[in-house]
């Protein structure tokens, strides 16, 4: 309440992730437990029309959703992260350059 947030309050885990994709759940939000700073809810694979190379085919689609505390995490970092981690799953080679 009093913005203000405690070396204490934040030690021990930092981040979760959490599926129900496995359960063919292709989108929720997660609530951030504490002391967590972000949690990355992961959604189903499912297969959806995607353009590429100038035609549409057949793609595998995932939908990941990011809930950050803006005491600790701003969204603008929170978004780059979520891009970063997108580039990583669509091209997995990058990770070992």
């Amino acid at each position: 309440k009093n913005k203000k947030l405690t070396p204490q309050e934040m030690e021990g885990s930092t981040f979760t992730i959490s599926n129900l994709g496995m359960f063919g759940i292709e989108s929720f939000t997660s609530i951030i437990n504490q002391p967590n700073s972000a949690i990355l809810s992961v959604g189903a694979i499912v297969e959806k029309p995607v353009v590429k190379n100038g035609q549409v085919v057949v793609g595998n689609t995932m939908k990941l959703t990011m809930a950050c505390d803006h005491r600790t995490v701003d969204g603008a970092t929170g978004a780059e992260f979520l891009l970063t981690l997108k580039g990583y799953i669509e091209n997995p080679i990058t990770m070992l350059v």
